[in-house]
């Protein structure tokens, strides 16, 4: 029997490697037929895997972490019709079904039936129906044919893994945003957050055919990574409001559409850069978007910060 490995979270700032059990195809005690055994081949870190890491969330220790994953196929339950062994897949983040009625309607990520505690599910995620995450060698996938995006081409796939690991979290989020907030032909956009789902979102827009991408960000990096793709951009470091800095690019303050890929540790503005301010990019965005616009909000509000977070001591960084 193989042996297999996960990134544990340990408590606020600590993660650790250890030996976890391998993957069966089983739910409890009960055979998961419709389910795949992967080998991972490439995972990636999210935002939203830090929110947890630094005690920002409610995840118990001992969680295996990673909802990026992309792995090639080495067990393949007996009721799996499309997906075989030695398939290269990539691996939704959101774990469904694609039975129940959220399911049919095409909303996936708050799938009915993989959670029991509320809809929606995720691998190595908190209060996400605690599947075991990707950030280990080996992982199990339910309802695989349904779930899984399979590679036609192994060996182009793995001549670009790189980009390919995107398609499993931030580049559809990233355009996840952009769609629901109705960017289309024509439109002004406004993306706060330069990140690699502002960027994916920034890309997006130009995908579904915005006319002017407007990213802000407090990093000059990122902003540098946005204009060279031909984004215009905002250093939000800078005093002047929001609404005047767009209005210096389009010539009026507002834009039609706006994402917020920051979410709820955003930092404060010109001023008050590096002061934690949750609502700032909402606030922000809801200032900016023209009457009748829409915003979309592809990551990551809690209802409350958690206990443990006000007991931890904080340093500056």
């Amino acid at each position: 029997m193989a042996t297999n490995r996960g990134l544990e979270y340990m408590g606020p700032g600590k993660v650790e490697v250890h030996p976890i059990d391998f993957p069966k195809l089983a739910l409890g005690n009960r055979k998961c037929d419709h389910g795949v055994i992967l080998k991972i081949v490439t995972t990636n870190i999210c935002g939203s895997d830090q929110h947890m890491v630094r005690g920002r969330t409610t995840a118990p220790v001992g969680l295996v972490l990673g909802h990026e994953i992309t792995g090639q196929v080495i067990e393949a339950g007996r009721d799996v019709e499309f997906i075989k062994e030695g398939d290269l897949c990539s691996v939704p983040f959101n774990i469904a079904c694609g039975r129940c009625r959220n399911c049919k309607e095409g909303r996936t990520g708050i799938c009915l039936n993989v959670n029991p505690s509320r809809p929606g599910a995720a691998y190595g995620y908190v209060d996400m129906g605690g599947w075991v995450g990707g950030q280990a060698e080996y992982v199990m996938v339910p309802y695989a044919d349904f779930n899984l995006l399979k590679f036609p081409d192994r060996d182009q796939a793995m001549a670009k893994i790189r980009d390919l690991t995107l398609l499993s979290d931030i580049f559809p989020t990233g355009y996840h945003g952009a769609v629901t907030a109705g960017v289309g032909p024509g439109s002004v956009v406004y993306v706060a957050g330069a990140g690699p789902v502002g960027l994916a979102c920034a890309a997006a827009c130009h995908l579904l055919g915005a006319a002017c991408v407007i990213v802000g960000d407090m990093i000059g990096e990122r902003l540098a990574q946005a204009k060279s793709f031909g984004c215009e951009t905002i250093d939000l470091k800078q005093t002047a409001a929001l609404s005047e800095k767009i209005a210096q690019i389009t010539g009026v303050p507002e834009v039609d559409n706006a994402v917020d890929c920051v979410v709820f540790e955003a930092r404060g503005h010109g001023q008050e850069a590096g002061v934690e301010r949750p609502a700032t990019v909402l606030n922000s965005l809801m200032e900016v978007t023209r009457a009748g616009g829409a915003i979309g909000i592809p990551g990551l509000y809690l209802p409350m910060i958690p206990a443990v977070w006000m007991r931890t001591p904080k340093s500056d960084g």
